[in-house]
């Protein structure tokens, strides 16, 4: 595991052990966080497949720890700790970005907003402690220029990333903590 300059932010990598037959990774093991176990329960896993070029984010959950492993190709990850704005609106939030690749993992914890860009076709798994249910989530813009996320250029006609209409339509973080 690797330091963090946001609190509770975990980086790992996971020992592929591999023959002629295939491989095995494990995830997931309790007993490695012993300060988040027993608290901690996953209830839910996904995988999202991204497209070279894909963005998704940013988006933060109040009630929500997400653990992510990246199972094949390379993210640009980017963390954005908003726990200090929401104490003090006039303090700015910790940035933290890192890419990420096959076999490496990321604890997100709750207050921390994440997203990640494609850098090449991928696939993340993630386990999070809570189902979707849509009410815990908020987003805000991927390219506020008050938050400075330095995500790195994508090649494509006009040199901006592949959104989700809802991540298109993200407000900046100012007006999303406004809404809260």
């Amino acid at each position: 595991m690797s330091d963090s300059p946001i609190p509770g932010v975990r980086y790992l990598r996971h020992t592929r052990h591999a023959d002629s037959r295939g491989a095995f990774r494990e995830i997931w093991r309790a007993s490695a966080f012993p300060d988040l176990a027993p608290d901690v329960r996953f209830v839910q896993a996904n995988l999202s497949s991204s497209a070279r070029g894909v963005l998704r984010g940013l988006h933060v959950h109040r009630r929500q720890l997400d653990f992510w492993t990246v199972q094949s190709g390379v993210a640009f990850v980017a963390l954005v700790d908003i726990r200090p704005v929401l104490a003090d609106p006039s303090s700015r939030p910790i940035v933290e970005t890192r890419t990420l690749a096959a076999d490496e993992a990321v604890v997100i914890p709750i207050g921390v907003a994440h997203g990640f860009l494609a850098l090449e076709p991928m696939e993340l798994l993630y386990l999070v402690t809570n189902e979707y249910d849509g009410t815990d989530e908020l987003g805000f813009a991927w390219d506020d220029p008050a938050v400075g996320v330095p995500w790195p250029a994508v090649d494509s006609a006009d040199g901006r990333p592949i959104l989700s209409d809802r991540d298109m339509a993200n407000p900046s973080l100012a007006e999303a903590i406004a809404g809260l």
